[in-house]
Protein backbone atom coordinates (compact mmCIF):
# COMPACT_ATOMS: atom_id res chain seq x y z
CA UNK A 1 0.00 0.00 0.00
CA UNK A 2 1.46 3.36 -1.05
CA UNK A 3 0.59 5.67 1.83
CA UNK A 4 2.53 8.69 0.65
CA UNK A 5 3.80 10.19 -2.57
CA UNK A 6 7.53 10.13 -1.78
CA UNK A 7 9.65 8.31 0.78
CA UNK A 8 13.33 7.74 1.44
CA UNK A 9 14.71 5.55 4.24
CA UNK A 10 18.10 5.53 5.95
CA UNK A 11 19.56 4.03 9.11
CA UNK A 12 20.46 6.17 12.08
CA UNK A 13 23.95 5.68 13.56
CA UNK A 14 23.84 2.35 15.39
CA UNK A 15 26.19 3.61 18.08
CA UNK A 16 23.53 6.18 18.98
CA UNK A 17 20.19 4.42 18.59
CA UNK A 18 20.42 0.72 17.66
CA UNK A 19 17.27 -0.38 15.85
CA UNK A 20 16.36 3.11 14.65
CA UNK A 21 15.84 4.43 11.14
CA UNK A 22 14.62 7.67 9.61
CA UNK A 23 12.26 8.30 6.71
CA UNK A 24 11.81 11.56 4.85
CA UNK A 25 8.24 11.71 3.57
CA UNK A 26 6.36 14.11 1.35
CA UNK A 27 2.67 13.84 2.16
CA UNK A 28 -0.18 13.86 -0.31
CA UNK A 29 -0.67 17.50 0.67
CA UNK A 30 2.96 18.14 -0.37
CA UNK A 31 4.19 18.80 3.15
CA UNK A 32 7.51 17.24 4.16
CA UNK A 33 8.04 15.28 7.36
CA UNK A 34 10.91 13.36 8.91
CA UNK A 35 9.69 10.14 10.52
CA UNK A 36 11.92 8.43 13.08
CA UNK A 37 11.17 4.76 13.83
CA UNK A 38 12.64 2.45 16.45
CA UNK A 39 11.81 -1.20 16.98
CA UNK A 40 12.93 -3.54 19.76
CA UNK A 41 15.45 -6.32 19.37
CA UNK A 42 14.41 -9.35 17.35
CA UNK A 43 13.71 -11.43 20.44
CA UNK A 44 11.10 -8.91 21.61
CA UNK A 45 9.29 -8.54 18.30
CA UNK A 46 5.91 -10.15 17.69
CA UNK A 47 2.83 -9.58 15.55
CA UNK A 48 0.66 -6.56 16.40
CA UNK A 49 3.21 -4.59 18.39
CA UNK A 50 2.12 -1.60 20.49
CA UNK A 51 3.23 1.69 18.95
CA UNK A 52 3.84 5.10 20.49
CA UNK A 53 3.67 8.17 18.25
CA UNK A 54 5.58 11.25 19.43
CA UNK A 55 5.11 14.82 18.25
CA UNK A 56 8.20 17.06 17.97
CA UNK A 57 9.97 13.87 17.01
CA UNK A 58 13.36 15.45 16.29
CA UNK A 59 13.76 16.11 20.02
CA UNK A 60 11.44 13.65 21.76
CA UNK A 61 12.38 10.52 19.82
CA UNK A 62 15.87 10.00 21.35
CA UNK A 63 14.51 10.53 24.87
CA UNK A 64 11.57 8.16 24.43
CA UNK A 65 13.53 5.50 22.59
CA UNK A 66 16.13 5.31 25.35
CA UNK A 67 13.41 5.07 27.98
CA UNK A 68 11.50 2.31 26.18
CA UNK A 69 14.65 0.33 25.43
CA UNK A 70 15.72 0.45 29.09
CA UNK A 71 12.34 -0.17 30.72
CA UNK A 72 11.16 -2.92 28.36
CA UNK A 73 14.27 -5.06 28.90
CA UNK A 74 12.66 -6.50 32.03
CA UNK A 75 8.90 -6.09 31.57
CA UNK A 76 8.26 -8.53 34.41
CA UNK A 77 9.81 -5.93 36.74
CA UNK A 78 8.87 -2.62 35.11
CA UNK A 79 5.52 -3.65 33.68
CA UNK A 80 6.46 -1.88 30.45
CA UNK A 81 6.10 -4.01 27.35
CA UNK A 82 8.29 -3.64 24.25
CA UNK A 83 6.88 -1.29 21.63
CA UNK A 84 7.59 0.47 18.37
CA UNK A 85 8.38 4.17 18.77
CA UNK A 86 7.55 6.63 15.99
CA UNK A 87 8.74 10.24 16.14
CA UNK A 88 6.94 12.64 13.81
CA UNK A 89 9.36 15.43 13.01
CA UNK A 90 10.55 17.73 10.28
CA UNK A 91 13.59 17.80 7.95
CA UNK A 92 15.67 20.08 10.14
CA UNK A 93 18.73 19.78 12.37
CA UNK A 94 16.93 21.75 15.08
CA UNK A 95 15.22 20.20 18.10
CA UNK A 96 11.91 21.44 16.71
CA UNK A 97 10.50 23.49 13.85
CA UNK A 98 8.60 26.28 15.59
CA UNK A 99 6.76 27.53 12.52
CA UNK A 100 5.71 24.11 11.22
CA UNK A 101 4.56 22.85 14.62
CA UNK A 102 2.54 26.01 15.23
CA UNK A 103 0.53 25.26 12.10
CA UNK A 104 0.31 21.46 12.44
CA UNK A 105 -0.56 21.31 16.14
CA UNK A 106 -3.12 24.11 16.49
CA UNK A 107 -6.86 23.77 15.83
CA UNK A 108 -8.66 26.37 13.72
CA UNK A 109 -9.14 29.55 15.76
CA UNK A 110 -10.53 32.76 14.18
CA UNK A 111 -7.82 35.34 13.63
CA UNK A 112 -9.55 37.87 15.86
CA UNK A 113 -9.67 35.27 18.67
CA UNK A 114 -5.97 34.35 18.61
CA UNK A 115 -4.38 34.95 22.03
CA UNK A 116 -1.61 37.49 22.49
CA UNK A 117 1.95 36.22 22.23
CA UNK A 118 4.38 36.98 25.08
CA UNK A 119 6.51 39.16 22.76
CA UNK A 120 3.37 40.94 21.53
CA UNK A 121 4.29 39.93 17.99
CA UNK A 122 2.08 38.30 15.39
CA UNK A 123 1.44 34.60 14.95
CA UNK A 124 2.79 32.57 12.07
CA UNK A 125 0.27 30.41 10.24
CA UNK A 126 -2.05 28.45 12.58
CA UNK A 127 -5.00 26.08 12.36
CA UNK A 128 -3.60 23.05 10.50
CA UNK A 129 -4.45 20.37 13.08
CA UNK A 130 -7.09 18.64 10.97
CA UNK A 131 -4.88 18.55 7.88
CA UNK A 132 -2.09 17.08 10.02
CA UNK A 133 -4.52 14.52 11.43
CA UNK A 134 -5.41 13.48 7.89
CA UNK A 135 -1.73 12.78 7.24
CA UNK A 136 -1.40 10.70 10.41
CA UNK A 137 -4.60 8.71 9.88
CA UNK A 138 -4.51 8.20 6.11
CA UNK A 139 -0.79 7.96 5.41
CA UNK A 140 1.44 7.49 8.43
CA UNK A 141 -0.53 4.96 10.50
CA UNK A 142 -1.16 2.64 7.50
CA UNK A 143 2.52 2.84 6.54
CA UNK A 144 3.69 1.92 10.06
CA UNK A 145 1.11 -0.86 10.37
CA UNK A 146 2.10 -2.38 7.04
CA UNK A 147 5.85 -2.26 7.60
CA UNK A 148 6.09 -3.01 11.32
CA UNK A 149 2.88 -4.85 12.22
CA UNK A 150 1.82 -2.10 14.63
CA UNK A 151 -1.51 -2.53 16.38
CA UNK A 152 -3.75 0.57 16.36
CA UNK A 153 -5.74 -0.88 19.28
CA UNK A 154 -2.54 -0.61 21.36
CA UNK A 155 -1.39 2.75 20.01
CA UNK A 156 -0.54 5.94 21.88
CA UNK A 157 -0.05 9.60 20.99
CA UNK A 158 2.22 11.92 23.00
CA UNK A 159 2.63 15.67 22.67
CA UNK A 160 3.97 18.53 24.78
CA UNK A 161 2.80 22.18 24.86
CA UNK A 162 1.20 22.84 21.46
CA UNK A 163 1.69 19.09 20.98
CA UNK A 164 -0.38 18.49 24.13
CA UNK A 165 -3.10 20.72 22.70
CA UNK A 166 -3.02 18.63 19.52
CA UNK A 167 -3.36 15.42 21.56
CA UNK A 168 -6.54 16.81 23.16
CA UNK A 169 -7.88 17.98 19.80
CA UNK A 170 -7.30 14.47 18.41
CA UNK A 171 -9.03 12.79 21.36
CA UNK A 172 -12.04 15.10 21.14
CA UNK A 173 -12.49 14.97 17.36
CA UNK A 174 -11.15 11.54 16.27
CA UNK A 175 -10.94 9.37 19.40
CA UNK A 176 -10.74 6.12 17.44
CA UNK A 177 -7.29 6.95 16.04
CA UNK A 178 -5.47 5.94 19.23
CA UNK A 179 -6.13 3.94 22.39
CA UNK A 180 -3.92 6.00 24.72
CA UNK A 181 -3.50 9.78 24.75
CA UNK A 182 -0.80 11.66 26.69
CA UNK A 183 -1.14 15.45 26.79
CA UNK A 184 1.89 17.00 28.49
CA UNK A 185 1.61 20.66 29.53
CA UNK A 186 -1.18 21.20 26.97
CA UNK A 187 -1.59 24.76 25.66
CA UNK A 188 -5.29 24.82 26.49
CA UNK A 189 -5.14 28.63 26.53
CA UNK A 190 -4.72 28.65 22.74
CA UNK A 191 -7.67 26.40 21.94
CA UNK A 192 -10.29 28.80 23.32
CA UNK A 193 -13.93 28.17 22.47
CA UNK A 194 -13.03 25.68 19.75
CA UNK A 195 -11.42 23.29 22.21
CA UNK A 196 -14.21 23.71 24.77
CA UNK A 197 -16.87 22.98 22.17
CA UNK A 198 -14.96 19.94 20.91
CA UNK A 199 -14.64 18.71 24.49
CA UNK A 200 -18.38 19.15 25.09
CA UNK A 201 -19.24 17.18 21.96
CA UNK A 202 -16.82 14.43 22.94
CA UNK A 203 -18.24 14.19 26.46
CA UNK A 204 -21.79 13.98 25.10
CA UNK A 205 -20.97 11.18 22.65
CA UNK A 206 -21.55 7.49 23.27
CA UNK A 207 -18.66 5.49 24.78
CA UNK A 208 -16.11 4.04 22.41
CA UNK A 209 -14.90 0.46 22.70
CA UNK A 210 -12.31 -0.26 23.90
CA UNK A 211 -12.05 2.46 26.55
CA UNK A 212 -9.88 5.41 25.60
CA UNK A 213 -7.27 6.42 28.18
CA UNK A 214 -5.96 9.94 28.80
CA UNK A 215 -2.93 11.09 30.77
CA UNK A 216 -2.66 14.84 31.47
CA UNK A 217 0.62 16.06 32.97
CA UNK A 218 1.98 19.47 33.88
CA UNK A 219 4.95 20.96 35.73
CA UNK A 220 4.17 22.42 39.13
CA UNK A 221 6.12 25.58 38.29
CA UNK A 222 4.40 26.32 34.99
CA UNK A 223 2.50 29.24 36.52
CA UNK A 224 5.50 30.51 38.49
CA UNK A 225 7.10 33.87 37.74
CA UNK A 226 10.08 33.87 35.41
CA UNK A 227 13.49 33.90 37.08
CA UNK A 228 14.94 36.61 34.87
CA UNK A 229 16.42 40.05 35.38
CA UNK A 230 15.80 41.31 31.85
CA UNK A 231 13.09 43.79 30.95
CA UNK A 232 10.99 41.19 29.13
CA UNK A 233 10.27 39.15 32.25
CA UNK A 234 7.28 41.29 33.29
CA UNK A 235 5.50 40.63 29.99
CA UNK A 236 6.35 36.94 30.22
CA UNK A 237 5.13 36.69 33.82
CA UNK A 238 1.83 38.29 32.81
CA UNK A 239 1.54 35.88 29.90
CA UNK A 240 2.07 32.70 31.92
CA UNK A 241 -0.30 33.86 34.64
CA UNK A 242 -2.96 34.52 32.02
CA UNK A 243 -2.42 31.10 30.43
CA UNK A 244 -3.05 29.27 33.73
CA UNK A 245 -1.18 26.15 32.62
CA UNK A 246 -1.58 24.24 35.88
CA UNK A 247 -5.15 25.37 36.58
CA UNK A 248 -6.26 24.59 33.03
CA UNK A 249 -4.66 21.14 32.99
CA UNK A 250 -6.05 20.20 36.39
CA UNK A 251 -9.52 21.55 35.55
CA UNK A 252 -9.73 19.79 32.22
CA UNK A 253 -8.67 16.46 33.74
CA UNK A 254 -11.28 16.88 36.48
CA UNK A 255 -14.02 17.65 33.95
CA UNK A 256 -13.18 14.64 31.81
CA UNK A 257 -12.97 12.38 34.88
CA UNK A 258 -16.73 12.85 35.33
CA UNK A 259 -17.33 10.84 32.16
CA UNK A 260 -18.39 7.23 32.14
CA UNK A 261 -15.12 5.31 32.74
CA UNK A 262 -16.27 2.91 30.04
CA UNK A 263 -15.67 5.77 27.60
CA UNK A 264 -12.60 7.46 29.05
CA UNK A 265 -10.19 6.69 31.88
CA UNK A 266 -8.34 9.83 33.03
CA UNK A 267 -5.09 10.20 34.96
CA UNK A 268 -3.65 13.55 36.07
CA UNK A 269 -0.04 14.01 37.19
CA UNK A 270 1.65 17.21 38.38
CA UNK A 271 5.45 17.16 38.56
CA UNK A 272 6.62 19.24 41.50
CA UNK A 273 9.51 21.69 40.94
CA UNK A 274 9.41 21.32 37.15
CA UNK A 275 8.77 24.13 34.68
CA UNK A 276 7.46 24.06 31.12
CA UNK A 277 10.82 23.02 29.68
CA UNK A 278 12.32 20.88 32.42
CA UNK A 279 9.21 18.72 32.75
CA UNK A 280 9.56 17.14 29.31
CA UNK A 281 11.77 14.09 30.12
CA UNK A 282 9.63 13.23 33.15
CA UNK A 283 6.44 13.62 31.11
CA UNK A 284 7.76 11.33 28.37
CA UNK A 285 8.78 8.65 30.86
CA UNK A 286 5.42 8.77 32.61
CA UNK A 287 3.56 8.68 29.29
CA UNK A 288 5.46 5.59 28.18
CA UNK A 289 4.66 3.70 31.38
CA UNK A 290 1.05 4.86 31.17
CA UNK A 291 0.72 3.66 27.56
CA UNK A 292 2.79 0.48 27.67
CA UNK A 293 1.93 -1.10 30.99
CA UNK A 294 1.20 -4.78 30.48
CA UNK A 295 -2.50 -5.43 30.11
CA UNK A 296 -3.53 -1.89 29.10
Amino acid sequence: MQANSQQSVSSMPNMMLPGASVRDIVSKAQRDYRIFVWQPAVGQLHDKMPVVYLLDGNGTFPIATSAVALQSRRPERTGVQPAIVVGIGYPTTLWLDAERRTYDYTPPVPEDALPQRPDRGGWTRTGGADEFLDFIADELQPMIAAEFGADRDQSALFGHSFGGLFVLHTLFTRPALFRNYAAASPSIWFGGDHLQQAKARFMAAKPTVPTRRLLVTVGGLEQAEAQSADGASADYDSWIRRNKMVENAKGLAADLATMDPAALAVTYTEFEDENHASVLPAAISRALRFSLMSGT
